[in-house]
């Protein structure tokens, strides 16, 4: 499937809430207590304001949401921008696809926009939080490019579950590699 790749508009939070809730409920179902996966549903409105928030007021210039599909069709979505934890990385937020469309390029073709944005806006490398148990993505970052660089953390949604999750990076400038703790083959 060849994917229109465009800047999200507030008009998409809702197609992007649903997405983030099927992709959740389809790539977690094994990895995540069953009840707190049916209940995504329930959150349906709360998530669908968060992201037409998020669209319409970005925290900065530098964060930006980057939707995929067809002109009528959200079928994926990348949420990108400074790393979160004051690094001059780049950082990879959120990138989920229809699980429908799931091996069909929608996702390396978000992945590669995104991480083709980070670079023009010159961070010297970019990083992204994965859940430790998926290696689904696990192995689609890596065939990517990206490499695991051993930070870790765990965080708590509600009912008490929690994510361990792990970091990849990939570096932009070798020579700052070692610097911002991320890795890459020249480093």
């Amino acid at each position: 499937m060849d994917a229109l790749v465009r800047k999200a508009v507030p008009a998409d939070a809702e197609s992007i809430a649903q997405l983030h809730i099927r992709s959740w409920q389809a790539a977690y179902r094994s990895q995540l207590p069953d009840h707190y996966l049916n209940g995504l549903d329930q959150e349906l409105a709360a998530r669908a304001e968060f992201w037409r928030t998020e669209i319409s007021s970005p925290r900065s210039p530098k964060h930006e949401i980057w939707v995929a599909g067809t002109d009528s069709r959200v079928e994926g979505f990348v949420a990108l921008g400074p790393e979160r934890h004051a690094d001059p990385a780049g950082e990879i937020y959120a990138i989920y696809v229809n699980p429908h469309r799931w091996n069909q390029g929608v996702g390396r073709t978000l992945f590669a926009w995104a991480t083709a944005r980070l670079f023009a806006a010159l961070y010297p490398g970019a990083i992204l939080w994965v859940l430790e148990s998926n290696t689904r993505a696990r192995r689609f970052y890596e065939l990517a490019g990206w490499t695991l660089d051993n930070k870790t953390k765990i965080e708590s949604l509600p009912g008490g579950v929690q994510l361990q999750e792990v970091r990849y990076g990939i570096s932009f400038a070798p020579t700052n590699a070692s610097k911002n703790g991320l890795k890459n083959e020249d480093s």
